[in-house]
């Protein structure tokens, strides 16, 4: 039987990292010992609130830094050290095009050590150029595996050459039983508070989100109503002041609400009272946030450039897909979920069904196939 310790590699942990490393140490038990490997104790993007889980073993190589604040050969050596000094081991790594991580990929497998890629991107992400795809497609030559998020993201490692039999699924997993237990009692959907509902957006304040879409859609959606529901905010970023400038020049400052900053607890209690959660990004490898919005039952309207809707949201059923340059389309979805309380609470319904497909025991499954052959 296999007895390797398992080490996760991410640049920072937040709550979604602890999720999969406490559900993989659930699965193996006391059979394999699971380690984390941090490499900056802060976020430069997110403001992830640092907790202590048991089950698991965290090592962080610059606990009062971002990665951004160390030079890429400091981060180079420190992994690399840390990675041999745990010796035999099957090891995790997110960020594969970093040329530290190709490095320490590539000293592990001539040390005998199994290397796997954890990774999300997909071919729609972004313009793509032949020379710089050819060799992104050497930078994969060091992994045995790849864990990956979703349909998406599987076909563009196969573009790059990398064996479908090597790709398992279910990288951006989180536990449902934390955002559940967070919510506290409203975890499920009520259709008796559907009068006062509202539309959310948990998203940070930058391009790539499209959130002055989300405003378009939104103006068009209180033309459809008498009576419009609000649209929240979690979130902020370069471009809030700008969004909030917007807001008054509409005249919407009374129906939008800007939560600012919050942490993931805060995050899903206001998610338990959302009707639906609105994410039109042109760019989204994934979108934790919509396992998140279905973990509480609330159906998902979602641009068809994010990586969950792959596997976790199906148009009609659990939540609708839009294309991002679609707001007037966005704003019909968003005016019939609010009118419709046998067609929300269906949808709702079906929307906690469906988040078990991204609950972090998948992440730990994906692993123990990996591992195992």
């Amino acid at each position: 039987m296999n007895a390797r310790p398992l080490v996760f590699m991410w640049e920072n942990f937040g709550p979604m990292h602890i999720d999969r490393c406490v559900a993989v140490a659930k699965r193996f038990g006391a059979t394999r010992k699971v380690i984390g490997l941090e490499l900056g104790g802060r976020s430069d993007t997110y403001d992830w609130e640092q907790t202590s889980v048991p089950g698991f073993v965290k090592h962080t190589l610059f606990p009062g830094s971002t990665v951004a604040d160390v030079s890429g050969v400091k981060l180079f050596w420190a992994l690399l050290r840390a990675s041999i000094a745990i010796g035999p081991a099957d090891f995790f790594f997110c960020r594969y095009e970093k040329l530290g991580t190709f490095v320490t990929s590539v000293v592990l497998r001539l040390l005998g050590r199994s290397v796997f890629t954890m990774n999300d991107s997909k071919f729609d992400d972004k313009p793509r150029g032949v020379w710089r795809e050819l060799l992104k497609s050497l930078y994969f030559l060091p992994y045995g595996g790849a864990l990956v998020a979703g349909r998406r993201a599987g076909a563009y490692l196969e573009f790059l050459g990398f064996p479908s039999r090597k790709i398992a699924f279910g990288y951006d997993a989180i536990s449902v039983e934390r955002i559940r237990e967070q919510a506290g009692p409203r975890a499920a959907p009520e259709p008796d508070d559907f009068p006062s509902r509202h539309f959310s957006v948990v998203a940070r304040m930058v391009p790539k989100k499209n959130l002055f879409a989300v405003l378009e859609a939104f103006t068009h959606y209180t033309r459809l109503t008498s009576a419009p529901r609000a649209l929240h905010f979690c979130g902020t970023g370069p471009l809030e002041p700008d969004l909030k400038r917007r807001v008054e020049e509409l005249g919407l400052a009374d129906l939008v609400v800007f939560h600012g900053s919050v942490d993931s607890s805060t995050v899903s209690r206001i998610l338990s009272r959302t009707l639906a959660l609105l994410l039109l990004s042109t760019e989204e490898q994934f979108g934790l946030v919509i396992p998140e919005a279905l973990c509480m039952g609330v159906p998902v309207i979602a641009s068809n450039n994010c990586g969950a809707c792959d596997e976790l949201v199906r148009s009609g059923v659990n939540g609708f897909v839009v294309e991002p340059d679609n707001p007037r389309g966005t704003a019909y979805f968003m005016n019939l979920l609010g009118s419709d309380l046998r067609l929300w609470n269906e949808m709702a319904v079906a929307a906690a069904g469906q988040a078990s497909l991204a609950d972090a025991a998948r992440f730990a499954e994906a692993c123990e196939t990996l591992t195992a052959r």
